[in-house]
């Protein structure tokens, strides 16, 4: 699995961070997503999945052939 954001559609909603603490954490200034972990270990997959599904500005992208 590969995990790429695309910062300018996330609206700082925070709900990836919630999910998925150890690959997602938020800029202090404005709140955007920043990735921690592109590559996160298979224990963390399912809430990665998750984050991605409920992000409101569909910023989170799963390449699960990677």
């Amino acid at each position: 699995m590969k995990i790429t954001i695309d910062q300018d559609k996330c609206c700082g909603a925070g709900t990836c961070v919630l999910v998925a603490p150890d690959v997602f954490d938020q800029r202090d200034d404005d709140g955007i997503v920043i990735l921690l972990n592109e590559r996160p270990p298979a224990e963390l997959h399912p809430a990665v999945r998750e984050a991605a599904d409920v992000c409101p500005g569909a910023a989170i992208f799963v390449d699960e052939d990677a």
